[in-house]
């Protein structure tokens, strides 16, 4: 359990060789630490010095000289955790930041739990939760717009669309309590058409915010593609053609890619989370079986499947096997190889493929940016935009405003109905509560857990 009366440590960089490492200090005994092992060039305590200003020195640990420093202090509130921090800008390396950080443990201070910093910030009320978890967005993300959008959120973009939801249905809650506190037939009525009237505002606006969640969750998390196809159609090399390198091995023999290889597509800022599978066949190979199992294990959590049919060798009862697979699933089809003697119909195409296809080559360029742009029009229409309101990129929003539609509609059946006014009032309750777990108003220790969970220690 943590403590938050403790000064906590730990590196806050990347641990390997580089030009400057930081250890990062937080708590009201960290000016006292560091002024129990820094020496500053002009002789004075860290504690005197002024704030935020870096001060040159060395740390030492008694009479022996650690490295070579500088040290700057963020007195609290007005800091990252809104307690007293200082940090220690140390030589990169690994030697020279384990002995500073193990040297300030054994001072007093305690190694800092994951995201244990950024949980502190909100904590002592700095940021609200959504600008917490925009923190580990930013620090995972891999495209300028998955960026972005964690910056936006991380601004307040997404606490102020809901704050300004939220005070939608307090004003309902205060509209019933005007009407029970002076009760009368004539505005009980009136009572009733403002409260559907506000509702369908509210429920509008939800509805927005749930349908832009779909691609902005794509755009933060990456749009999980999965390669599908018979062994030998051509699946690795639209992967390698789509990386621009070589990361799978092509060969004519069928079945070379027996495990899954996924790697990831930075696509004019839309991110790939790319996976080329097993050949799908019936084979009696037992190593070759458990890798189609794999591939078609993948293919259930993919958002897009890229099914891949090879018109040089004739359709069989395989390619129909892969049809069935992709029925029900978002696609593209390709039909590849078209630089060679076609062995499929134009009637069995017509058929089978019907008109949604793409007719060419993945060992061409141009093959490859037409599937690019392809991906990109079934996505987001072709534009790649960020919206300037907030957006919902997080799994845990998602399903908490999900929550608090229900409750919403269960507001709009007593109006309908016409309950009494205090029942609708409960699911008004319930609506806000569900509003506040999303920016953390209201939340309980294991969703803290969760979220915190995620971040790298010394963050």
């Amino acid at each position: 359990m943590q403590n938050l009366n403790d000064t906590i440590a730990a590196i806050s960089t990347a641990i390997g060789e580089a030009g400057i490492a930081i250890v990062r200090l937080s708590g009201e005994d960290s000016i006292n630490i560091i002024d129990e092992i820094f020496v500053a060039k002009n002789k004075k305590k860290i504690k005197d010095v002024e704030n935020r200003k870096f001060v040159y020195g060395h740390i030492f640990d008694e009479d022996k000289v650690i490295d070579e420093v500088l040290v700057v202090k963020m007195l609290g509130p007005h800091s990252y955790t809104a307690e007293d921090i200082v940090e220690v800008h140390c030589h990169g390396g690994v030697v020279a930041v384990k002995r500073i950080l193990n040297l300030i443990l054994s001072k007093g201070a305690r190694l800092a739990e994951r995201g244990e910093f950024t949980k502190r910030g909100f904590l002592n009320g700095r940021i609200d939760l959504t600008q917490a978890e925009a923190v580990i967005d930013m620090i995972k993300s891999k495209t300028d717009i998955s960026f972005d959008i964690g910056l936006n959120q991380l601004g307040g973009s997404l606490s102020s669309v809901l704050s300004a939801l939220q005070d939608k249905v307090i004003s309902m809650q205060a509209l019933i309590v005007a009407n029970i506190d002076f009760p009368d037939d004539e505005i009980e009525d009136a009572t009733y058409d403002e409260l559907d009237k506000r509702y369908e505002e509210i429920i509008s606006k939800i509805d927005n915010l749930l349908e832009n969640s779909k691609n902005s969750r794509l755009l933060r998390d990456g749009i999980n593609t999965v390669i599908l196809g018979k062994p030998n159609v051509g699946k690795s090399s639209l992967l390698n053609g789509l990386l621009r390198y070589d990361r799978a091995i092509v060969t004519d023999i069928a079945g070379t890619t027996r495990d899954v290889i996924e790697d990831y597509i930075n696509l004019d800022g839309v991110l790939l989370k790319i996976t080329d599978t097993a050949g799908i066949r019936e084979t009696e190979d037992e190593v070759e079986k458990i890798g189609v199992s794999i591939a078609k294990d993948k293919m259930k959590d993919a958002d897009l499947i890229i099914a891949i049919f090879d018109i040089s060798r004739e359709f069989d009862n395989d390619d129909k096997e892969i049809l069935k697979l992709i029925k029900d699933k978002k696609h593209i089809t390709i039909l590849n190889k078209d630089d060679l003697i076609q062995k499929i119909s134009d009637e069995d195409i017509e058929k089978y493929f019907g008109k949604d296809y793409l007719k060419l080559s993945v060992m061409e360029n141009q093959s490859i940016r037409e599937i690019e742009n392809l991906i990109k029009d079934m996505f987001f229409d072709g534009k790649i935009q960020i919206s300037s309101d907030g957006v919902l990129s997080n799994i845990r929003h998602i399903n908490a405003l999900k929550e608090a539609r229900k409750d919403l509609e269960a507001v709009k059946n007593g109006i309908d109905e016409k309950v009494f006014l205090d029942l609708i009032a409960v699911d008004l309750e319930n609506v806000i509560n569900h509003i506040s777990e999303i920016t953390g108003v209201i939340t309980t220790e294991d969703i803290l857990d969760r979220v915190f969970s995620e971040f790298c220690i010394g963050k």
